[in-house]
């Protein structure tokens, strides 16, 4: 940190999620701590790197604060929109995270405890110190972070699939856009899956992934041979004709549980869904 001093700290999260950081010639974690003899590369940085961000709309800022689902010293879960990124970056001006630190001077040092794709709605967990933060990246990294997923999945889903056990895989195609595939060679990857409704094309889903990959859900449902309703990256070969045309990635992150230093009792959270999505439920049931 003291080698890049006035860096964001998002951004040298960045440098070491791409590999640009290499701990003995290795990729490495945000959370590896170094070892006596250990040889760190950092790539030049010279700071003339900038990403202005762009300034909270006052519409943006009143939906935020609506939707906190819960607030404390420690920490705030927000049940962030769909479309919204969770952070800046590659052509994003504003992300959540950079909205929340504008809405509130003592918001300023938030950060992230864990991601969810721009196109996902549902809970996202931000710190407001770094005790906190390090604790509940330790629980993502213990798996007692208890997470479930709402997924509105093409076709009836089959109640014999429990769960989806396939080691999942980043490659990267045209345009520099990263695509995940099932891989013998990737990293182990887990999700349980319980059909919660079943429509006419279509079943509501609960998803509980053990492991947290890049786009897993998404990945998983569509090698169970049912993608998730709306997902354009991850398809249905033979889609209903009916939802041929949605553009919505259906996928909520639904509830999360997780605790907080020095405090026994866990955090439970449960945000609603959107109401473009619910209403797309409720159009199914009605059609039945």
């Amino acid at each position: 940190m003291r080698e890049m001093r006035g860096v964001p700290r998002s951004r040298i999260y960045r440098l070491i999620r791409r590999g640009e950081v290499r701990i003995n010639k290795k990729r490495c974690k945000p959370e590896k701590k170094l070892q006596v003899g250990d040889q760190l590369r950092i790539p030049p940085y010279t700071g003339t790197e900038s990403r202005e961000v762009a300034k909270l709309n006052p519409g943006l800022r009143d939906f935020l604060l609506d939707n906190i689902l819960y607030e404390d010293e420690q920490v705030l879960v927000i049940n962030k929109p769909s479309g919204l990124a969770v952070h800046g970056g590659s052509g994003i001006r504003l992300g959540l995270i950079e909205a929340l630190r504008q809405i509130k001077p003592d918001w300023k040092q938030l950060e992230l405890a864990h991601r969810i794709d721009r196109d996902t709605s549902g809970c996202v967990v931000v710190c407001k110190n770094s005790i906190c933060l390090k604790h509940i990246q330790r629980e993502f990294k213990a798996k007692t972070i208890n997470k479930t997923y709402l997924a509105l999945v093409h076709g009836s889903w089959p109640k014999e699939i429990k769960a989806v056990d396939a080691p999942l895989e980043k490659s990267e195609v045209k345009e520099g856009e990263k695509v995940v595939r099932v891989n013998e060679s990737g990293k182990p990857s887990y999700t349980a899956f319980t059909p919660k409704e079943y429509f006419d094309g279509a079943t509501l889903m609960e998803a509980r992934p053990e492991t947290g990959r890049t786009h897993q859900i998404r990945v998983h449902c569509q090698h169970a041979g049912h993608a998730i309703l709306g997902d354009e990256r991850y398809t249905q070969l033979h889609a209903a004709p009916q939802f041929r045309s949605l553009k919505n990635l259906c996928l909520h992150a639904w509830k999360i549980e997780f605790s907080l230093p020095e405090r026994a009792e866990k955090v439970s959270v449960e945000a609603p869904l959107e109401e473009q999505l619910e209403g797309f439920i409720r159009s199914l049931k009605n059609s039945q």
